[in-house]
């Protein structure tokens, strides 16, 4: 019995210290050295000081900054540890809301986004991504349409003219990967922080 079973003891140790430790002790440390940035979470920072990740998005309320999608991400109650109340952006507790279409509770939010954000520019159509959150409640991008739709709030609140903040969102916005792969979009963070630099 035991001259059967070594075999397979052996081969589970052996795989588990191939594919549980040697692999990714090896893979962390390729992509360490090829990719510093990303492999340290493409953390951003600001005057010497970590302000964010390129990959997390952050909840911007100023009038002057450009606003990303919402986020459904909530975090415990402190003062009831039974219940959660909301947390965007929380990295900790990634997820979507999980209503779905037929929910009175999201299409009452929805209406009461819509009319917020028409309130905020009431001649144009609100883009989709400004009003509905992602599955990871942590998309640090927005669409191009979405940025444009904010720069009549942003150029007014900082004394620019739109034509200045419409060109910082073009140099802002990325492309498709590879020409072919996802779709065009806007870094918050980055796009706020090319404001910043420019007036203050």
């Amino acid at each position: 019995m035991l001259r059967e079973i070594r075999p397979a003891i052996v081969l589970l140790l052996a795989l588990t210290a191939i594919t549980g430790l040697a692999y990714p002790l090896a893979m962390t440390g390729i992509a360490g050295v090829l990719f510093p940035v990303q492999a340290q979470g493409s953390l951003i920072e600001k005057d010497g000081k970590v302000i964010g990740s390129a990959l997390i998005g952050q909840e911007f309320k100023d009038d002057k900054y450009f606003h990303g999608r919402p986020s459904a991400t909530v975090a415990p109650d402190p003062a009831d540890s039974t219940k959660t109340v909301s947390a965007p952006y929380n990295a900790a507790n990634s997820g979507g809301s999980n209503l779905g279409p037929t929910s009175k509770a999201l299409a009452d939010r929805l209406k009461d986004d819509v009319d917020k954000v028409r309130a905020e520019n009431p001649n144009a159509v609100v883009p989709v991504d400004l009003v509905t959150t992602t599955g990871s409640g942590l998309d640090p991008h927005i669409s191009p349409e979405a940025a444009q739709f904010q720069v009549p709030r942003v150029a007014k609140t900082r004394g620019m003219s739109e034509e200045a903040v419409r060109q910082l969102v073009g140099a802002n916005t990325e492309g498709r990967l590879l020409g072919l792969i996802g779709e065009p979009r806007v870094n918050v963070l980055a796009l706020n922080l090319a404001l910043d630099r420019v007036v203050k």
